[in-house]
């Protein structure tokens, strides 16, 4: 195992298109019920042995799994959770442009916690032991991702419906556990997607949240709180990630918004030390957020890559696109990695494995043109 420390200049969000080997053998455990969970772990284990190996090749000093053993980013691991369970209804999921997804819905059936055998802990431990010349990291969903996408009429806990703060207490809690869990396992670089801060940015989601009677910037502030809350205690040698945008599903979006509304929180009162931040589009305004970040030792990957199309971008055009950022934040405390992952579900962003490698080759080429160094 290497000794290299995070940051590093290119990296990328996490997930990766599930190579089809995963599909077949996914389709054939959960559908078809002709492959047993063994032969499909054992399916799982070669096609990350496979694209850890990629990620190295392309000169990348952070790897992931890509989430290959994953469904969604997001509720996999929220499922896995102590009180928290995932109910398939027939009703419609949460709208992107033009495609939802499948109608799944965390509920909230006892009191929170994050146990013991949580499966994503042997996901790292596997991850990690087939890395050979980078550092390992793993993603989960931020605590935020629970509080956001559980309705309140799916929180069946008395305690929590008649206290609100008692749910935000018992997430950080639990997210605080997971951390030491993590680190137990020999995890030293953690990452937290947290897209409902950027969520909270886009004025139609303001406006929805104020008429639920919650205020968005009072919202903004206490995930803020909750996620340092999570992590403040972690050790010293622990690296800790965050990823934030503005949904990804089937290479299509859920909202927009520039970060304007959020930036204060996330930058200095979550004490996040890498930020994943989507800059693709217009959709995510303007660089002027950037202003807010510290000096010191945060760092800021503003991701000028999209993962939604396979188009590469021009190396000049990046190059000026760091210029530009360089006018609000420390060029010395920037990089460079994709607006988000690849596949936040198993579907896939409309791209191909191809396409994919030529952006996660551009991040490593942009990095070492700008800083002389991945």
């Amino acid at each position: 195992m290497t000794a290299q420390t995070p940051p590093f200049r290119a990296d990328h969000v996490g997930s990766l298109l599930r190579p089809e080997s995963v599909r077949k053998a996914r389709k054939a455990h959960y559908q078809e019920k002709t492959m047993t969970a063994a032969e499909l772990k054992s399916v799982e284990d070669a096609a990350i042995r496979d694209l850890v190996a990629m990620q190295e090749s392309v000169g990348l000093k952070s790897v992931t799994d890509g989430e290959t053993r994953r469904s969604f980013w997001h509720y996999d691991f929220m499922g896995d959770l102590t009180g928290l369970d995932l109910e398939e209804r027939e009703q419609d999921g949460v709208q992107f442009h033009g495609v939802k997804l499948r109608p799944i819905f965390p509920t909230i059936n006892g009191k929170l916690d994050f146990p013991d055998d949580h499966p994503m802990l042997d996901h790292y431990k596997y991850l990690a032991s087939v890395t050979k010349s980078a550092t390992p990291k793993i993603s989960i969903p931020g605590p935020s991702a629970v509080h956001f996408r559980v309705g309140k009429d799916d929180i069946n806990v008395k305690e929590y419906k008649d206290e609100p703060e008692a749910l935000f207490t018992d997430l950080s809690r639990t997210y605080a556990k997971a951390v030491k869990a993590f680190y137990a396992a020999g995890c030293r670089y953690l990452q937290m997607d947290d897209i409902f801060f950027a969520y909270l940015c886009d004025p139609k989601i303001r406006e929805q949240k104020k008429a639920e009677g919650t205020d968005p910037d009072w919202l903004i502030n206490r995930y803020a709180d909750m996620m340092h809350d999570a992590i403040a205690d972690r050790p010293d040698d622990m690296v800790i990630g965050m990823h934030m945008c503005r949904g990804n599903f089937k290479s299509t979006w859920v909202a927009e918004g520039a970060y304007d509304p959020a930036a204060d929180a996330i930058f200095n009162k979550t004490g996040i030390d890498i930020y994943f931040m989507e800059y693709d589009t217009d959709r995510a305004g303007g660089l002027e957020p950037l202003r807010l970040l510290p000096k010191g030792n945060k760092r800021v990957h503003p991701g000028f890559i999209t993962t939604k199309t396979g188009e590469l971008e021009a190396l000049d055009d990046l190059k000026r696109k760091f210029d530009e950022a360089s006018k609000y934040a420390d060029i010395d405390q920037l990089g460079i990695a994709p607006q988000c992952g690849f596949a936040s579900t198993e579907e896939g962003n409309d791209i191909t494995p191809d396409d994919q490698k030529r952006k996660l080759e551009l991040v490593v080429k942009t990095a070492e043109a700008i800083w002389g160094t991945a």
